[in-house]
């Protein structure tokens, strides 16, 4: 290289007369080496910039990635989200609160191009003791592996994919400050089991997931509570903590994204639930089902969406029978929807505003197996709620939400209240 670059500069200069003297021709060639030197200092700087700007660059690029941030080296990834959420009735007789509702730090490792290692884990309510309503838990810890180009298997505690928040439950990624009830009463989230799945997508723009995990267990409904009414499969989810498994679930996703802006899926849960206890013998036939419909159709600056669930719960009328005079019996069906629109507005930058929207009704326990005369039990009031607000984000991993909740029903616990929420929310 260096050859060739005197060889340019010996060209540029001007010919040296024929009858130049040793001196002249001397002071020539120094003066060309000179030149030389500089231009090769000035290569190297050049290429030590080059390579600090694509330092740089990488560095830019793995903070701004949703979901990750990954060192070279090691493989090793790790991201995260988090929530702070105010809560204050309109009715000056409840308590308004505030809660770290929840803290998540996720880690991974890419141990080839083919296998990949996923774990998160959730601090919820700031505080872990036995006091204290908040907990400590793995939320996702499985082993994801190519098997072809479209084709992946998945190994461990995983997410069940299920409804648009199950899977994607980072606040920025959804609206309102609180998740919305549908998929919080109807669909439990955040839902996962432990087990073995097949995805992948196929070129017609069909994304699918299949799979065999644990599931529920019947044996940890409790009629003195009214968890059941909140939530029928919220409290009978096991959370691979020391799971019973001799009855395992089966599941199927299906969603088609041919449509630039559109996609429109299904899923379905189903297994039995008594998992072979002799305490919940008298529902030894129990099986849980749980389905769903969603699509979301997002034109421009509109997102438009719409969901809707329903879950039974067979063989309970025996079981049932032994759990009269409680609050809280098994339900035989329950059920939710909700319609919900938002328009984003850009206002510079990374910065956006997002009203939106929400229009939901769901039945905890809308129907219950059929009991000897005068044990029957009234299904549940329907409950509707409305919620409106704004998402502003300061860019797309921060978000600052307002929102107002009016509900129309007899929701069991403190949440049913008209109330104004508040909230901060980031993911990384």
């Amino acid at each position: 290289m260096q050859r060739i670059i005197l060889l340019l500069l010996i060209c540029l200069f001007p010919a040296l007369p024929a009858q130049a003297d040793e001196a002249a021709l001397r002071e020539r060639i120094d003066m060309l080496s000179k030149e030389l030197e500089k231009l090769k200092h000035e290569m190297e700087d050049m290429n030590s910039r080059t390579e600090a700007i694509a330092d740089q660059q990488q560095a830019v690029n793995h903070a701004t990635a949703p979901g990750a941030q990954e060192n070279a080296s090691s493989q090793v990834s790790i991201w995260g989200y988090g929530e702070i959420n105010y809560n204050r009735p309109t009715d000056q007789s409840r308590d308004s609160k505030m809660d770290l509702r929840r803290a998540v730090f996720g880690f991974g490792y890419r141990f080839d191009e083919d296998t990949r290692f996923t774990s998160e884990f959730e601090l919820e309510h700031a505080v872990v003791s036995a006091d204290d309503d908040g907990e400590f838990e793995a939320e996702q810890f499985y082993i994801d592996h190519n098997l072809t180009p479209n084709t992946r298997a998945k190994l461990g505690l995983f997410l069940i994919p299920m409804g648009f928040l199950n899977e994607s439950h980072e606040p920025t990624r959804y609206y309102g400050v609180e998740r919305n009830f549908v998929e919080t009463a109807i669909i439990p989230t955040t839902w996962r089991e432990g087990g073995v799945g097949l995805y992948g997508d196929t070129r017609q723009g069909i994304s699918w997931d299949v799979g065999v995990t644990t599931g529920f267990y019947l044996g940890n409904w409790d009629p003195t509570s009214t968890d059941g009414q909140q939530s029928p499969l919220g409290s009978i989810h096991q959370e691979l903590q020391n799971a019973k498994a001799k009855d395992l679930s089966a599941y199927l996703a299906l969603n088609y994204r041919g449509i630039p802006g559109w996609v429109a899926g299904a899923s379905v849960f189903t297994g039995k639930d008594s998992q072979g206890d002799p305490s919940v013998s008298l529902a030894s036939g129990s099986r849980v089902t749980l389905w769903e419909a969603h699509t979301r159709w997002t034109p421009g600056n509109f997102d438009l969406s719409a969901l809707y669930a329903m879950g039974t719960i067979s063989d309970t009328a025996d079981l049932n029978a032994t759990f009269v005079g409680n609050p809280t019996l098994i339900p035989k069906e329950f059920w939710g929807g909700y319609l919900q629109a938002a328009y984003t507005f850009p206002l510079g930058g990374s910065r956006s505003l997002a009203p939106f929207a929400r229009y939901a009704r769901f039945n905890t326990g809308s129907k219950y197996a059929s009991l000897p005369a005068g044990l029957n039990v009234d299904s549940l009031p329907t409950e509707t709620v409305w919620t409106t607000g704004v998402n502003f984000y300061l860019n797309p991993n921060v978000v600052l939400k307002a929102d107002y909740q009016h509900f129309s029903g007899d929701y069991p616990g403190d949440v049913n209240q008209n109330r104004v929420d508040l909230g901060l929310g980031l993911e990384f």
